[in-house]
């Protein structure tokens, strides 16, 4: 039960600040100083898609880092060594 804590503690910290970052990103896009914060590449496989006449699919994945989602990142896990060192 106490691993469990853990990984729910971790999962719940790296979201966070995926999510916190992402809308930093959506905040700061298009400002004069803070722009940079939303530059970001994105990584994967756009649309790939498989017709078999009887099933048709469609498989993708799209990763988008930015720097503000990295900064928060890492800030998440720092908050998360600091607080969960009891569990």
């Amino acid at each position: 039960m106490k691993n469990f804590k853990r990984t729910f503690a971790f999962i719940f910290f790296m979201l966070a600040g995926i999510v916190l970052g992402a809308f930093i990103a959506y905040i700061c896009s298009g400002k004069a100083y803070v722009g940079w914060l939303a530059w970001g590449k994105s990584v994967g496989i756009e649309n790939v898609s498989v017709d078999l006449y009887v099933i048709k699919f469609n498989i993708g994945l799209m990763i988008k880092a930015t720097i503000s989602q990295i900064f928060t990142i890492a800030a998440a896990l720092i908050i998360f060594a600091k607080t969960c060192k009891s569990l």
